[in-house]
């Protein structure tokens, strides 16, 4: 009976309880990486792509970037993303321990199960932030004054569940500082496009998460935490569509302000393809499955990676 409860919560959750870490790393070490989501990495890849998108473009737009240059940037962002989320990922947990005891999905989560106390978390904690600093300090100047205040929404963001019924809109602002750190990296210098592409994914991540926290609406509902996916309701759908287009809209006067030449023809054309594929997701996706809730989330990873695909193929062509 156990084994098939295992399985029927892996139908709806991406939280395993036997990955690859448990077979390979000691005992001690696993609660941390669960600590971190080692085991679910899909929220580092959307928190990476952003700040790949803004390397690109940046390096679109300043034709004279070294593409090695280009390429230690995009390296230290990745990095960057895995350690800088599992450094967010501590933080809420830290804030959430009991409310993630309330919740089905969060029970088995180091804090909230015992297996972590508050004092390594916290150690861990500042050995995640070190590693971080130490990444933040390869970047130009613009870059590390822009990583330093992101750390201010990182630490704050589990608070917006509380106060607020669009903590997936104070998400967006946290999730894509990579945006300004990234094209400041390569672009040494404030640029605007780089506002228009953080605006826009703001608006996407406002959409994803939306998405994402259906998977919770009802536990949410019970022990008094706030989301979008609870404030829309049956208007969900059309909540996630309009912030979509929200981020289509950015986007577009973001490739507008890199001119008019072939790349920005393939830059359309991306955007038109990611698009269509953002609204037929959703359009087809079941809210109230929260198993169709989270595949439709994890897919915005595939999103993020055809969007750099024609990001790369524009760089070449500048």
């Amino acid at each position: 009976m156990a084994n098939n409860r295992s399985q029927e919560k892996s139908a709806y959750t991406d939280i395993q309880t036997l990955t690859w870490f448990d077979r390979v790393l000691p005992d001690w070490m696993r609660p941390y990486t669960r600590l971190m989501r080692l085991d679910r990495p899909i929220g580092a890849y959307l928190l990476f792509i952003p700040g790949l998108w803004a390397a690109l473009l940046a390096a679109t737009a300043n034709p004279g970037v070294d593409p090695l240059r280009v390429g230690w940037v995009v390296v230290l962002l990745f990095v960057g993303s895995i350690v800088m989320r599992g450094a967010g990922c501590v933080i809420n947990d830290m804030w959430d321990r009991d409310l993630d005891r309330q919740v089905e999905r969060t029970q088995g989560r180091p804090l909230a199960s015992g297996t972590v106390s508050m004092r390594h978390a916290a150690l861990f904690l500042a050995s995640l932030l070190a590693l971080g600093l130490l990444i933040l300090l390869q970047m130009k100047p613009l870059g590390i004054v822009f990583g330093l205040i992101s750390i201010v929404p990182v630490v704050l963001y589990p608070l917006a569940k509380r106060v607020t019924d669009y903590p997936q809109a104070v998400l967006g602002l946290t999730f894509n500082f990579g945006v300004l750190i990234g094209w400041a990296a390569i672009s040494e210098q404030f640029q605007w496009p780089m506002v228009l592409l953080y605006l826009g994914c703001i608006f996407w991540t406002f959409g994803y998460d939306t998405v994402y926290a259906h998977q919770d609406k009802s536990d949410d509902a019970i022990v008094g935490v706030r989301s979008t996916a609870l404030k829309f309701g049956d208007r969900s759908k059309l909540a996630i569509r309009l912030s979509y287009l929200g981020a289509a809209v950015f986007w577009f006067f973001c490739l507008v302000q890199l001119g008019f030449s072939a790349s920005f023809f393939v830059l359309l054309a991306g955007l038109v393809a990611i698009l269509g594929r953002m609204l037929f997701q959703i359009e087809t996706t079941n809210l109230d499955d929260p198993a169709d809730s989270l595949r439709t989330f994890k897919g915005e990873q595939v999103t993020g990676w055809i969007f750099a695909a024609f990001m790369i193929i524009a760089w070449l062509l500048a």
